[in-house]
């Protein structure tokens, strides 16, 4: 973190293959793509991320905007713990998530879940991780529950939050 105010916020250029999508939903698929991306590969990044888009629509015969937009919403968490030191004890506070902070998280969790999984290509590691996240099952759903049920066990601390 920056000692000197907050850091710029970069802009993002929405995505270019999916013109007929809204302008936030554009955005949403370059920072899931800039997300996917290793050393700096972005064509590979666009090609995973757009073949499994593929694959969505082969299998559901649904628009795959519209089941990556569901499975980002299902897995976006509300609220999370974070930790306070208060009088020598380490206490688990209760917060809400900013909207921002939920995308991003709920990205982190997609694309960490998929990398983890069984299927020969991570085209369809990425394209099974977001159907299973759009029915609201699969592990980065369950990551989501996991930090919501952990909120709620912490909930007797929330007034340390500040």
């Amino acid at each position: 973190m920056s000692r000197r105010g907050r850091a710029p916020e970069r802009k993002v250029i929405p995505d270019p293959k999916y013109k007929d999508a809204h302008f936030e939903m554009r955005q949403q698929i370059t920072r899931f793509i800039n997300r996917i991306m290793l050393d700096g590969k972005k064509s590979t990044a666009e090609r995973i991320v757009y073949g499994a888009f593929d694959i969505i629509q082969e299998r559901l015969k649904e628009e795959p905007l519209s089941v990556f937009d569901k499975a980002l919403n299902n897995v976006r968490p509300k609220i999370e713990v974070k930790s306070r030191r208060v009088g020598g004890s380490t206490y688990q506070v209760p917060i809400e998530v900013r909207s921002k902070r939920a995308y991003a998280l709920a990205m982190r969790w997609l694309i960490g879940y998929s990398r983890s999984r069984a299927e020969h290509s991570m085209r369809e590691r990425l394209a099974a991780e977001l159907i299973e996240a759009a029915e609201n099952r699969g592990n980065s759903v369950k990551k989501r529950e996991d930090t919501h049920k952990m909120a709620e066990a912490n909930k007797a601390f929330a007034h340390y939050r500040w």
